[in-house]
């Protein structure tokens, strides 16, 4: 049993022990309740009074705030409006003083943008006129390229091996001759009958300007074979022989025109440079034989002002080279003559020397011969007659008597 007293009249009263438990249960409660409501009505207003302490802080920092940017907008309101009537008054003296040049300068700008817009516009129109030529031109190109595949296809079952590439070669030539005239009045594209070296390429073409100039020479090589052949060529399987064929007989390119392969996309795709292998040599379908030569001797074409540049500095070289064999001739042929003049000289002094010697002997022998006959003078003037007859008594007496 448990007592309690009365809150009144303080009177114990008894309680089993599951009513006490119950009393203290609803005390208990009441309490928590009482509690829990006191502190929840506490957080209530603590949390009213920071809702107003915080709305009255952010008041306050929005106001500081405002304060500060209404501040810093009067700033640079004033700094704007004095940098305005600065300009305004830089625009004005500027204006007064350059304003035909601002004008001459809109106007230039005016010009050219509209000159920009043309371009653009042009540009715009020549874009896509050309993107619609090119794709014309392409799908032309395709419908070409699957027609001719159709066609040689059936042409290739149709044929033996050694006939079908015999009409490989026979339509390249045909297509060849069939724009010669026009598109290659200088070219020579023959069979390639040489066969000293051991082998032989099927063509060679080549090309030269006006002024006989070569522009560009082509080993070429066409492969085929049928589709019931038993083994199958690859086109590598010529390259090596191609190359050799083309530096046998000094052509600048090398090209395999082939149908091997049908089914690969690498050859079907177009021009294949295979120069990484083989240098300048090129693989390509039927279809293309007369673009590659043309792409070729147009590039050659291009190079030309080069080619007679260096062909006139090999010129102008040789003509120094003859110019210092003329020059060293010359020196050989002047000095050979001047060897033999120099002799006939020496020699002719060497006679010189030897006559005025001989001159001087005669000198002396005349000088001697004068004074004999000077000598012989004097002795002539002593003789007298009485010295003649001194020892002669005849011519004496004769004398003395022409005298009496």
């Amino acid at each position: 049993m448990n007592e309690i007293s009365c809150p009144h009249c303080d009177q114990p009263i008894k309680l089993d022990k599951n009513v006490y438990a119950d009393i203290v249960d609803q005390v208990r409660n009441r309490e928590f309740e009482s509690q829990l409501r006191e502190r929840l009505e506490n957080a209530e207003q603590n949390k009213t009074k920071d809702i107003e302490l915080l709305e009255e802080r952010l008041k306050n920092q929005f106001q500081l705030e405002s304060q500060k940017q209404e501040n810093t907008i009067k700033d640079l309101k004033s700094r704007l409006d004095e940098a305005d009537k600065n300009l305004n008054s830089k625009l004005k003296m500027a204006e007064a003083e350059k304003d035909l040049a601002v004008k001459d300068e809109i106007n230039d700008l005016e010009k050219k943008n509209n000159d920009l817009k043309n371009k653009l516009e042009q540009a715009d129109l020549l874009k896509k006129t050309g993107e619609q030529t090119i794709k014309e031109q392409f799908e032309i190109r395709l419908n070409d390229r699957d027609e001719e595949i159709a066609r040689l296809k059936d042409f290739k079952a149709k044929l033996s091996t050694k006939m079908v590439g015999e009409t490989l070669e026979q339509h390249c030539e045909t297509e060849f001759n069939r724009i010669r005239a026009t598109a290659f009045p200088h070219a020579y594209f023959e069979k390639d009958n040489d066969a000293s070296s051991g082998s032989k390429g099927d063509f060679i073409f080549k090309d030269e300007d006006e002024t006989g100039t070569e522009l560009i020479s082509i080993m070429f090589e066409m492969k085929n074979e049928n589709d019931t052949t038993a083994t199958k060529k690859k086109n590598e399987d010529f390259f090596k022989e191609l190359d050799k064929d083309r530096n046998e007989k000094n052509c600048e390119y090398a090209i395999l025109v082939s149908l091997l392969e049908p089914e690969s996309e690498l050859y079907n795709g177009g021009i294949v440079d295979v120069s990484h292998r083989y240098q300048k040599m090129y693989v390509i379908r039927p279809q293309f034989f007369i673009p590659m030569i043309t792409l070729l001797r147009n590039a050659a074409n291009s190079s030309l002002d080069y080619k007679h540049e260096l062909a006139q500095m090999r010129a102008q070289n040789h003509d120094v080279t003859n110019f210092e064999q003329d020059l060293d001739d010359f020196k050989t042929a002047f000095g050979k003559n001047y060897d033999l003049a120099s002799k006939h000289f020496k020699k002719a002094v060497d006679d010189i020397d030897k006559a005025i010697k001989n001159l001087q002997n005669h000198r002396e022998s005349l000088l001697k011969s004068e004074n004999q006959l000077r000598l012989a003078n004097n002795k002539a003037q002593d003789v007298t007659v009485q010295k003649l007859v001194r020892n002669n008594p005849t011519m004496k007496q004769r004398f003395e008597e022409l005298k009496e």
